[in-house]
């Protein structure tokens, strides 16, 4: 059993708001399009690139928002989502739902879901998800999903994320 964390505080940081995006930016990690559609059907999606698994047994997986998103009330809201692991092909994609433009669906492949939530085409893979929590922490929202059904494609490259630029993989 884990024992409670003592009620301390964290010093305050030595680093810069900037020392600390840079630093983070050096983790290496994959880029998803979240998805979801609102209660009356309009179209939510957002480029995220803080995933994790979290559990096999029950199965869950992790997201954060910045509580500042304009989608933030939608994906509050709904019950269901998903999270589409893009392939190395599909850059422009991550691009397109990461800008500020007014429709990001606009040209995008993609099918239902269980739910509704839409499921983009070519994927590297895609989780179905239920709004099973949220932890608000800082400035952002932890969503935690539970994964109602998921699919990959075998074989497929990755998009990935370093430094403020996009890559594939290179096998070692």
């Amino acid at each position: 059993m884990l024992s409670p964390v003592p009620h301390q505080k964290a010093g305050v940081p030595d680093f810069s708001q900037k020392e600390f995006r840079a630093s983070l930016a050096m983790f290496a990690t994959g880029v998803t399009i979240v998805t979801a559609r609102t209660a009356t059907g309009e179209l939510v999606g957002l480029t995220a690139n803080s995933f994790n698994s979290v559990s096999l047994n029950p199965p869950l997986v992790l997201w954060s928002l910045s509580q500042a998103a304009s989608s933030m009330a939608a994906l509050t809201k709904g019950s269901h989502y998903a999270i589409n692991i893009l392939a190395a092909d599909q850059k422009e994609l991550a691009e397109q739902f990461s800008s500020k433009r007014a429709d990001r669906w606009q040209g995008v492949a993609f099918t239902d879901g269980l739910a509704g939530a839409p499921l983009l085409t070519g994927a590297a893979a895609s989780f179905e998800c239920f709004n099973r929590s949220r932890y608000v922490e800082g400035d952002h929202v932890i969503f935690v999903g539970e994964v109602e059904r998921c699919s990959h494609r075998a074989g497929v490259a990755p998009l990935l994320f370093h430094g403020g630029r996009f890559y594939t993989e290179h096998p070692l």
